[in-house]
């Protein structure tokens, strides 16, 4: 580390002031590249809602990179964990063998968004700096923090592909997976956007639509000052019974939502299923300056198709009325190719401080860096989208 610059460790968000984390890149509404997850109100509502704090697993570890006068250079939002829940990248395997070599795994850092498998700015860099100079000094900052600490890992997950080369000059491993996005190619709307698609996809994916709607169900569009406490309770009931089913215990408490709410509704969009005067089910998403990032969804009632109605196609059409170039949707999930999204790769940093444990993490990811890459050409091929359409956006994407 330079001798004009330090890292240091802020455990809260309430120490850090809203209008500092703002000169970061990703984290100003209306700049470019603004990423909700990367906000102050987002990060700070997460701690201050206790969903994530030390009690959960998440005792915040942020790291400040500061000048000698004191000014912010970047930052990356950190947590020191205790397991490996609500990361989306799972590495439970490696903390399983390395124990039971007699290792102790936990405590781990972690830079993420907490319970949010979307990419977006690990290594954020204040406005106006240079990202090549400033980037290699935070993945530098975070391994040593780690050593410092004697933990046994620092991990950066869903990193944007351009920050990948600041954390392998820093000697972390490199770690692809696979999401499905739905990629804007200038559709005027939803039924432009269906024309692309073979006739055979496209017919079953309006008669999909049409069935999902047959019992008398109506879609409402909710953002800004439609939030209103009211409507929180009732999507926390919809979160509570699928998250329970999901995952035994939610992630998120009730106050998340009001403080989310209060603090950057305008960035959020609620998609509820509404029948007989009363919502049924609803999805939650958050606006950034380019994309639809879809989140979760519950339900109290069980209708066909519904799930893909609210989740998928209504944030397609959402995201072409705005202009948006993409939705994300979220982990997982190859039945979302059908429906138009596309196979794309993400990124994530693995620094291991154990010789033997960070050998056999590298070998197990060279092999699984490949299998991802040859499940892509593969389902790539499986897309919906007219062969014509497919070979032009293939072309698109070598570019």
């Amino acid at each position: 580390m330079p001798g004009d610059v330090t890292i240091r460790i802020e455990r809260s968000f309430a120490n850090i002031a809203p209008e500092r984390w703002a000169m970061l890149g990703g984290a100003r509404r209306g700049a470019d590249g603004y990423n909700p997850f990367a906000s102050h109100a987002f990060l700070s509502a997460l701690e201050e809602s206790g969903s994530a704090t030390a009690e959960t697993g998440w005792l915040g570890h942020h790291l400040l990179l500061e000048d000698a006068a004191g000014d912010l250079l970047g930052a990356a939002p950190c947590y020191l964990k205790s397991h490996s829940r609500g990361e989306y990248v799972f590495d439970q395997g490696w903390a399983d063998a390395f124990e039971r070599a007699g290792g102790r795994y936990y405590p781990k850092l972690q830079s993420a968004f907490p319970f949010t498998p979307a990419t977006g700015p690990r290594l954020m860099v204040a406005e106006r700096r240079d990202p090549a100079e400033i980037r290699p000094l935070l993945a530098g900052g975070l391994r040593q923090v780690a050593d410092e600490l004697g933990v046994s890992s620092a991990h950066a997950t869903f990193i944007p592909e351009d920050e990948l080369p600041a954390f392998t000059g820093s000697g972390y491993l490199h770690r692809t997976d696979q999401q499905f996005h739905f990629l804007n190619a200038g559709y005027a709307n939803h039924e432009a956007f269906l024309e692309t698609l073979a006739s055979r996809k496209r017919k079953a994916l309006r008669k999909e639509r049409r069935a999902a709607l047959e019992n008398g169900i109506e879609i409402d569009w909710l953002t800004g000052g439609d939030l209103t406490e009211d409507i929180w309770d009732q999507f926390f009931t919809f979160y509570m019974d699928t998250g329970s089913r999901k995952w035994g215990k939610p992630y998120l408490t009730r106050a998340f939502y009001s403080l989310i709410g209060e603090r950057m509704a305008d960035d959020i969009l609620l998609v509820m299923a509404r029948r007989d005067g009363r919502y049924v089910a609803g999805a939650i998403n958050f606006i950034g300056a380019d994309a639809l990032y879809g989140r979760h969804w519950g339900c109290i009632e069980d209708h066909p198709y519904l799930h893909f109605e609210v989740c998928y196609h209504q944030a397609i059409e959402f995201a072409l009325s705005k202009g948006l170039s993409r939705v994300e949707a979220g982990a997982q999930g190859e039945h979302k190719l059908a429906r138009g999204y596309q196979p794309v790769t993400t990124h994530s940093a693995h620094y291991i401080a154990h010789p033997g444990l960070r050998r056999a993490v590298a070998d197990y990811l060279e092999h699984e860096r490949r299998e991802v890459e040859q499940m892509a050409e593969i389902l790539g091929e499986h897309t919906p989208f007219r062969r014509g359409e497919r070979q032009q956006r293939d072309c698109e994407s070598d570019e």
